[in-house]
């Protein structure tokens, strides 16, 4: 079992590997496999959707699935499915979400705090992101904290991952939670959205049975294998 302080090792961009976060599949008695990610500063994170399509396709390059995976991970079971490079993942039906007067907090696997701005890309993310994480209403615990805009057919999404400490290029559960409330502030019938992030593009389907219950949540996009190799670790 590796220790928080080599978790962090590990994920350290100048020291270690690099990443925003480590993920472990483990084998599990009746499913393809288990997940377990940790975050970057060592500890067990709740769920990465975006972790998860990646784990669907090593499983894949690794022999260990098919076409199609069923896991589980710390927010329960997945199912998922790999064709080329394109990975579908099944998502937790969302409930309980709050809609509060400039913002909305909802958990997708992960507690998100999602704000609408006029202009995510041009958003100090670096500085209004920690501004909310370490607030006194989230310090404790932390909350994930994603900017949203309009942008082409979709919409744009920045994250200040708790855990990461930092923005991340592309998060998962953060686009989930950022498609969902714009379902909600549109008030419209829509039930799929293409997301914009600075990692790349994505899909979010669901199913809205009403302002406080989504399900049916399908994360989709591309995965890109970068590199392998070999670390020693003391």
């Amino acid at each position: 079992m590796l220790s928080p302080e080599k978790i962090s090792f590990l994920c350290d961009r100048r020291f270690g590997i690099g990443g925003d976060g480590l993920i472990m599949i483990r084998t599990h008695p009746d499913l393809d496999f288990t997940m377990v990610y940790y975050n970057s500063d060592g500890h067990e994170g709740t769920m990465c959707g975006n972790g998860g399509r990646c784990a669907v396709a090593f499983a894949k390059k690794t022999g260990i699935i098919s076409d199609q995976a069923r896991f589980e991970a710390i927010d329960g079971i997945h199912e998922g499915w790999i064709n080329k490079n394109f990975v579908k993942l099944t998502m937790q039906p969302v409930r309980g979400i709050k809609i509060l007067k400039d913002h909305y907090e909802l958990n997708t696997g992960s507690p998100h705090y999602v704000k609408f701005v006029d202009n995510a890309e041009k958003t100090d993310v670096r500085n209004e992101g920690p501004a909310i994480r370490y607030s006194n209403a989230f310090r404790e615990t932390g909350i994930n904290v994603n900017f949203v805009s309009p942008y082409k057919e979709g919409i744009f999404v920045r994250t200040y991952e708790r855990g990461v400490e930092d923005e991340t290029l592309s998060c998962g559960t953060g686009i989930i939670s950022s498609a969902i409330c714009a379902a909600i502030l549109s008030k419209s019938d829509k039930n799929s959205y293409t997301i914009y992030t600075r990692g790349g593009k994505l899909q979010i389907s669901f199913r809205k049975v009403s302002n406080d219950h989504f399900e049916n949540i399908i994360l989709a996009g591309p995965v890109g294998f970068v590199f392998e190799g070999s670390i020693k670790i003391d």
